[in-house]
């Protein structure tokens, strides 16, 4: 009993390790090391809970009754510190998100997360909202695309809408299982949310994928009437994939070559909130994981090679599509980010801001690792609330903006 109460405690202490160094130069660990990170950095409460659970019964069956059970208590205690570092830095989201947010929008009041709620993870459906699933927006490849619409409860009319794209390296992924928390909680703030599916790759070829999203942007504004939704005002979300798809809806407003067929149709984007984006798929600062052009973007994604066709991996590349007319931007990623590296989002920001002619705010979650927002946890809660500060103070920049100018107003007296 002693021998296994330490093997016990070892497997979870490399656990702990591993959340506050997780690998992302080994190929073969590269994922495995992403998950058991991920999954115990934002289930840390939990990871406590079934620790102190199990060192009880380890205790009761005699295990400190020699050596070996005794380092294991000490182990067992050490990674307890860790796991009570990891859930301290998820409570430092809120704060991290107030600072991003600066003066241009402002948080709810703080709610706290009552600790039961907490041992439920998984986002359930909001009793203040309604759900239309597998809507069909088009039909591509031999296929129907679709999308699922969240509304608020009571129906209404000129709602903004939020369009929620789901990542999955572009090979993977489905509208029924991302973006959940935020989807229940806009549409109970009275936006109107679609999660919507895409052609993945290898079947898909960049930029089919982006194809498929300014389809259904287009087609949410023709059939706003049905869904009561505002069409002079769509906004973007989405995580990893889904942030790069997300942020080149919003850079590349009115490129025909991403909208064969339907060249004339509205499909630009009035805000965005890439999170854990993708921003460059050059990979120009060296920071990728092995194999990343080689044996995803190049083969998979785009069938191109980079020697041979480097335009084509920079036109995919957020970095390289910024412009002055680029709408609001909110960035959030991770500092722990070892699939998506929080350095490219940093350059990206920093290329955004030096020519956008609009706002563009940056929140850096410290200890968050990739997918943080998946399951509902002290961190990805103010996260939500701070994407809906963003959308919604981006809604009201927008209507102030779009307000009829007086016909007496003089130059003096115009709004600026």
């Amino acid at each position: 009993m002693p021998w296994l109460f330490l093997g016990a405690t070892l497997v979870g202490l490399g656990f702990t390790l591993n959340a506050f160094v997780p690998m992302s130069s080994r190929r073969r660990l590269f994922i495995p090391s992403f998950l058991m990170s991920w999954l115990t950095i934002e289930l840390a409460a939990h990871h406590l809970a079934w620790q102190a659970i199990a060192t009880w019964v380890f205790v009761e069956l005699g295990a400190l009754d020699r050596w070996p059970g005794k380092v294991a208590l000490g182990v067992s205690v050490a990674q307890w510190i860790g796991l009570v570092i990891l859930l301290a830095q998820g409570r430092r989201a809120r704060e991290q998100m107030e600072h991003a947010l600066g003066d241009f929008a402002r948080l709810e009041p703080d709610r706290k997360i009552h600790w039961l709620r907490l041992l439920m993870p998984v986002p359930v459906r909001s009793a203040h909202t309604r759900h239309i699933a597998n809507i069909v927006y088009g039909r591509a490849a031999g296929r129907e695309q679709k999308l699922d619409i969240f509304l608020p409860e009571q129906a209404g009319r000129g709602r903004p809408a939020v369009v929620q794209i789901h990542g999955g390296a572009w090979v993977i992924g489905d509208k029924r299982n991302q973006g959940l928390p935020l989807l229940h909680h806009l549409a109970a703030h009275g936006w109107v949310c679609f999660n919507v599916n895409y052609r993945l790759s290898p079947a898909a070829t960049f930029p089919d994928h982006l194809v498929d999203i300014k389809r259904a942007i287009a087609w949410i504004r023709e059939h706003a009437d049905d869904y009561g939704v505002d069409p002079t005002f769509v906004a973007v979300t989405g995580g990893s994939a889904g942030g790069h798809l997300a942020t080149l809806a919003a850079l590349t407003e009115g490129d025909p070559r991403y909208q064969p067929g339907f060249e004339d149709a509205d499909a630009s984007v009035q805000a965005c909130a890439p999170i854990y984006g993708v921003y460059d798929l050059c990979d120009r600062l060296g920071i990728r994981s092995p194999g990343y052009i080689s044996r995803l973007i190049g083969p998979i994604v785009l069938k191109a090679f980079y020697e041979e066709e480097p335009e084509r991996f920079r036109d995919a590349s957020p970095i390289d599509r910024v412009h002055a007319h680029a709408p609001p931007f909110l960035v959030v990623h991770g500092d722990r980010d070892t699939l998506s590296p929080l350095e490219d989002a940093r350059l990206f920001v920093e290329r955004l801001l030096e020519v956008s002619e609009s706002p563009v705010l940056f929140a850096e979650m410290a200890g968050a690792q990739h997918a943080f927002d998946v399951l509902l946890s002290p961190r990805s809660a103010p996260v939500v609330e701070g994407v809906v500060a963003f959308f919604e103070a981006a809604l009201e920049q927008h209507r102030r903006s779009s307000e009829p100018i007086p016909v007496s107003a003089t130059p003096e007296t115009v709004p600026r």
